[in-house]
């Protein structure tokens, strides 16, 4: 693979923080004692669904983190060395959607906050379509080998 002209230790938090959100979303359905994942000795933890969800919250907090540091870096230094790929642009847009529908995903949850149901319905099933769809995305990236989000101008 080509070397990426920002930090290696960006893209190794960011794939950390997404393979680990997607393993702990899909805990968060009935997965874990349906295949009997939480037998797998050190296990057991996947099939309760408070300590996934808080796991969840923590991997979101720290997938924030990142995006804050490349935006950042992008206004203050790299607008001008480097361009978004195509797939790099299509994965921006995923990730913003996902952000923005887990954002409404944590308001739901807040206590005092009534919504509609079919409105809450259409969050989770965005929120689920766009985590497959990124996977998708990513998947076709590392086949193209450019699974760079920008590269240099």
């Amino acid at each position: 693979m080509k070397a990426r002209p920002y930090s290696a230790w960006i893209s190794r938090v960011y794939i950390f923080a997404m393979a680990a959100l997607a393993f702990t979303g899909m805990m968060q359905m009935p997965l874990a004692k349906r295949y009997y994942l939480t037998e797998v000795p050190g296990m057991a933890w996947t099939g309760d669904f408070f300590i996934v969800h808080k796991l969840h919250y923590i991997f979101a907090a720290l997938l924030l983190f990142v995006i804050g540091v490349v935006v950042a870096n992008w206004f203050l230094e790299w607008r001008d060395k480097l361009t978004l790929t195509p797939l790099g642009m299509a994965r921006v847009g995923i990730v913003a959607g996902l952000v923005i529908s887990g954002g409404l995903r944590v308001y739901r949850g807040l206590p005092d906050v009534t919504l509609d149901p079919i409105f809450v319905l259409t969050v989770e099933w965005v929120h689920l379509v766009l985590f497959m769809i990124m996977g998708g995305v990513a998947l076709a990236a590392l086949i193209k080998r450019c699974s760079a989000f920008a590269q240099a101008r």
